[in-house]
């Protein structure tokens, strides 16, 4: 299928024939790799601004979300830029970035994408060692479908091992094992479906905005200040739910101050709603003392929601969510009521990496080696005229910007073969005026190899002193 997409002067020619690959499935992928196509071969030249999705998904008669999820795919891998109300356009030539052996998939030369930790140091031996004792003790039931909620074994380990480390109140009974928290996310939406919205902050994961329109629900935005979520937005919203990120906030990197803490459990508890707290990166402090999960404040009314994605890695799709009592039965149901999203052994495997302190030491372990990596990006971010926050904990770290500069920056580094996340992104569609609309954009030093982190930060601060940022 050859298509044109027309937005006013915008045109945009698209081979969605010579797209499709073998192995490939859905309209997303082969959107991803026409538009990906494009860049690459030169037709789509950096600058080059591309319609908005809601256009591009008429024209091409594709769902908007497929569109925004094909862009945003792209703006992750280094092709393109976006930020709310400028458009989304091209920001890399296909020559400034190298391709995997296979040529499906961009890599950019410096990946510095939010979100990730550095993979290299996965607990390879750690983790054979626990698969070998977690399978010679395992019984052969274990290797059939089985409890719903998760093997019994992971959610009795993760029933301590939260408790100990999160301050989360709950029993092996009310946890269920999911394919990551986006995973979690989706299902929770299916519990909540009906004709009220999701409450999330302003500024947040839009891939979790993207989840629960992919639900078929809508999300409205609650405010975002210097103490966290404006939880008090809440009361005059008819909601069944919000999202917070309580422990750090994402992008921002603060705690949510303690009064709204107790606030936000207090409206929970007055309306019957629920919250939702994403504890992303919990483990992940440098500076002070861990901020204990939201949850323990009202496991009646708070569902904990945590995984192996920043601690391990994102590859193993293992998440998990403490659920209040009478939110169990709900999400089983709404999962489909089986346990079909993660493999008994992976649960398995983890089980005997919590309960044999693996985990533990391994995280310990990593805590101290991104610790020595932010410092050392401070350091360098010292002589340019920004603002550095989150520093003290998770994987990324926010450099606010002069006024009107996001765009040249991604831009720069786009060009510079560096993956990096817009704010703009993050900011909700229709987060109201009086939410500040500041530039900036969001550093993963967790996510490149150990050998590979001095380079990539020397080409961030080559890409800010040609954007003319240096004080």
């Amino acid at each position: 299928m050859v298509s044109w997409a027309n937005a006013g002067v915008r045109d945009l020619h698209l081979d969605l024939t010579e797209a499709i690959t073998p192995g490939m499935r859905g309209a997303r992928e082969k959107l991803l790799t026409a538009l990906r196509d494009a860049v690459r071969s030169g037709r789509l030249a950096p600058g080059t601004m591309l319609p908005p999705s809601r256009s591009l998904a008429v024209d091409l008669g594709l769902a908007r979300n497929t569109v925004a999820e094909a862009y945003a795919g792209l703006v992750a891998e280094g092709w393109l830029a976006s930020r709310q109300g400028a458009g989304t356009w091209v920001v890399n030539a296909g020559t400034e970035v190298s391709v995997r052996p296979r040529g499906t998939r961009v890599v950019p030369t410096h990946n510095l994408m939010p979100g990730s930790p550095d993979v290299a140091q996965f607990p390879r031996n750690e983790w054979v060692a626990s698969t070998r004792r977690a399978l010679s003790a395992a019984p052969t039931e274990a290797l059939r479908m089985g409890d719903p909620r998760g093997r019994q074994e992971l959610r009795d380990a993760l029933a301590a091992y939260l408790a100990r480390a999160r301050g989360v109140r709950t029993s092996a009974e009310s946890i269920v094992i999911c394919a990551g928290v986006r995973h979690g996310v989706e299902i929770l939406t299916r519990v909540f479906r009906g004709d009220r919205p999701i409450a999330v902050e302003a500024y947040g994961l839009f891939i979790f905005r993207d989840a629960i329109a992919a639900m078929g629900m809508a999300t409205t935005p609650v405010g975002v200040d210097e103490r966290g979520a404006v939880v008090a937005d809440l009361d005059a919203l008819a909601v069944p739910a919000v999202l917070l990120t309580p422990a750090h906030h994402s992008p921002f990197g603060m705690p949510l101050h303690s009064t709204r803490r107790t606030a936000v459990v207090d409206w929970a508890q007055r309306t019957d709603g629920y919250v939702l707290d994403d504890d992303y990166d919990g483990e992940l402090r440098y500076d002070r003392q861990p901020v204990g999960a939201l949850q323990g404040l009202s496991p009646d009314r708070v569902v904990y929601l945590g995984s192996a994605s920043k601690s391990l890695s994102p590859a193993l799709r293992l998440g998990w969510m403490a659920l209040p009592s009478d939110l169990v039965e709900p999400v089983i149901a709404a999962a489909g009521g089986s346990q079909f999203y993660v493999d008994a052994i992976s649960q398995l495997t983890m089980a005997d990496f919590i309960t044999s302190g693996g985990y533990d030491k391994h995280i310990r372990r990593m805590r101290l080696r991104y610790r020595r990596r932010r410092d050392a990006l401070v350091e360098a971010l010292r002589p340019f005229a920004l603002t550095v926050s989150g520093l003290n904990a998770g994987l990324n770290l926010l450099l606010t910007l002069p006024d009107g500069t996001e765009p040249e920056v991604l831009r720069r580094a786009g060009g510079a073969g560096i993956a990096l996340e817009g704010l703009s992104i993050m900011r909700h569609p229709h987060a109201g005026a009086d939410v500040p609309r500041p530039d900036g954009v969001i550093v993963g030093f967790g996510t490149p190899a150990e050998h590979a982190f001095p380079a990539a930060v020397r080409a961030l601060c080559d890409v800010l002193e040609s954007s003319g940022l240096r004080r």
